[in-house]
């Protein structure tokens, strides 16, 4: 596999390999920034789901990876050789990207934990845009790696957070890392947390935990759908989730982070940028612990990691492709 870029791709249903293409020799352009990938990180959500259980094949998943800077293309600003950069870059061996969309990763941070930035991002779209202010309560449900990471989020800026989730190892890391109020189900008959949820956030694309949210909101209180819905989990009728919404007065809005802008703009509030960059300080700072929340691997193993999410084996609720593990194992 030497001699080309490698790249994970998804060649058929349910089938991941490491494959090698052509390598991209042209110089960085003007405002772009290159070099190779040290980790890239694994949505369970979006590649299971959209891609690996997919329809069209060949494709090439990945939206978040770290690199070392290694060449500078002109008129970039904010990078040098030997800078880690974080990309939203796919699943390869090597990133190009504009310096613009890159941000760099704060010195003595790793790259692997950095790569959990990509997903703090999610939830930190609707921290953006809520009218939910600390200390308010914020429920989410759904302790997968958006949501657990939404919680932490929640909690260290001074939120109260409720977090659901019927998974006990789940659970217990959300305990572990400092969550107090953590539940098996959705409290709806605990008269001290029903109905005085400022925000909640539902995480787990479960329709029941939807309805829950709005049940558990205080009137006028904002639920927002970002877990995706991939498939129908139960037989509840809309009616009930309609009657949830006008009793309680809901605000209910999807998650989808792209409602903020990629870069600063005047007149708008937060971007996707400057929120990765927070995140990345977060994450260095141990204001949000992602510790043992991914398990590292080699992409040669990047079949077992897909199988691995799919029925839930995996050790983690992630995992990051460590890419200087290939330069250790023998070429195939």
């Amino acid at each position: 596999m030497s001699g080309g870029l490698l790249s994970v791709a998804f060649t058929a249903h349910r089938t991941a390999e490491l494959v090698t293409q052509p390598a991209d020799e042209a110089p960085p352009g003007p405002g772009e920034i290159a070099g190779p990938t040290l980790a890239s990180l694994v949505s369970p959500g979006t590649e299971l789901n959209w891609a690996y259980l997919g329809q069209e094949f060949p494709s090439y998943p990945g939206y978040a990876a770290v690199f070392r800077v290694e060449e500078v293309g002109p008129d970039v600003c904010g990078f040098d050789v030997g800078d880690l950069a974080f990309c939203m870059g796919p699943h390869r061996s090597r990133q190009r990207t504009s310096a613009r969309d890159a941000v760099r990763v704060p010195p003595g941070l790793g790259a692997a934990p950095a790569c959990l930035c990509r997903l703090m991002n999610v939830s930190m779209s609707t921290l953006t845009t809520t009218t939910a202010r600390p200390p308010q309560s914020v429920l989410v449900t759904g302790l997968g790696i958006v949501g657990h990471l939404a919680a932490q989020i929640f909690a260290s800026c001074g939120y109260e957070a409720l977090a659901v989730d019927p998974d006990e190892p789940r659970r217990a890391l959300a305990r572990d890392k400092g969550l107090e109020a953590v539940f098996a189900q959705t409290p709806l008959k605990d008269t001290d947390l029903a109905g005085r949820v400022a925000l909640a956030l539902e995480c787990s694309g479960h329709e029941a935990a939807a309805i829950d949210c709005c049940r558990m909101v205080r009137q006028r209180g904002e639920v927002v759908l970002v877990g995706v819905p991939w498939r129908k989990n139960t037989e509840q009728s809309a009616h009930e989730l309609l009657h949830a919404i006008f009793h309680q007065y809901a605000v209910v809005r999807s998650g989808w982070e792209w409602e903020v802008p990629r870069h600063p703009a005047p007149f708008v509030t937060g971007s996707l940028q400057e929120n990765m960059a927070a995140a990345l300080r977060w994450i260095a700072a141990g204001r949000v612990d992602v510790s043992g929340l991914y398990e590292t691997v080699s992409p040669a193993e990047c079949g077992a990691v897909y199988e691995g999410l799919l029925d839930r084996s995996w050790p983690a609720l992630s995992a990051i492709y460590d890419w200087a593990a290939l330069s250790e194992e023998s070429p195939t």
